[in-house]
């Protein structure tokens, strides 16, 4: 059970490092649009490579920043009921939310989205303009980033469940006196 919690622990911290460093490209984002906007309009200058950069960083915001946001729980969620349910209760609801919606979500999302991102390798799409970022398929691999980073954390929620309905872990998250060797 040590190595479940582990593992688990392990995923939390790599989707937490991986978040936490890609949320810096919302302030580049910021930063680029406002000299976008002030080259545009106060020196009447555009370049579509940086008006796309802006686009890149967004979408790499969003699908890598995914498996972060599951794990500090921060997708949508209608919790009328999950919000004042017990710790196992929750436990049992996030186990089977990973096995019967996140994994099969991830796996067809995988499998529409292989082909897509391998025929976009094949040709290294880049941009349709001349002057835009010939990097389009890098930006499409980020969906295949998206699929593995969710996949991972819904798999460190399921550890993380299964520990929690086996008394492993305690209300908090942190493993109970029995995991640790003491009295229960």
């Amino acid at each position: 059970m040590q190595a479940l919690h582990s593992l688990a622990r392990g995923i939390d911290r790599t989707n937490d490092l991986i978040g936490r460093a890609v949320a810096w490209l919302t302030l580049a984002m910021v930063l680029i649009q406002f000299v976008v906007v002030v080259l545009r309009y106060v020196f009447g200058l555009g370049f579509i490579w940086m008006q796309e950069s802006i686009l890149y960083m967004h979408g790499i915001v969003f699908l890598v920043g995914a498996g972060y946001t599951l794990l500090k729980d921060g997708h949508v969620r209608v919790d009328i009921f999950y919000r004042e349910a017990r710790p196992t209760r929750k436990a049992l609801v996030d186990l089977l939310g990973v096995i019967f919606l996140l994994v099969p979500f991830c796996a067809l999302v995988w499998t529409v989205a292989l082909p897509y991102v391998m025929n976009s390798w094949a040709v290294l799409e880049g941009s349709k303009e001349t002057s835009g970022i010939q990097g389009v398929y890098l930006l499409k691999t980020s969906i295949l980033v998206f699929t593995v980073l969710v996949g991972l954390q819904g798999l460190a929620t399921a550890l993380k469940s299964i520990l929690v309905l086996s008394g492993v872990l305690d209300d908090n998250g942190d493993t109970t006196g029995a995991e640790r060797g003491g009295a229960h």
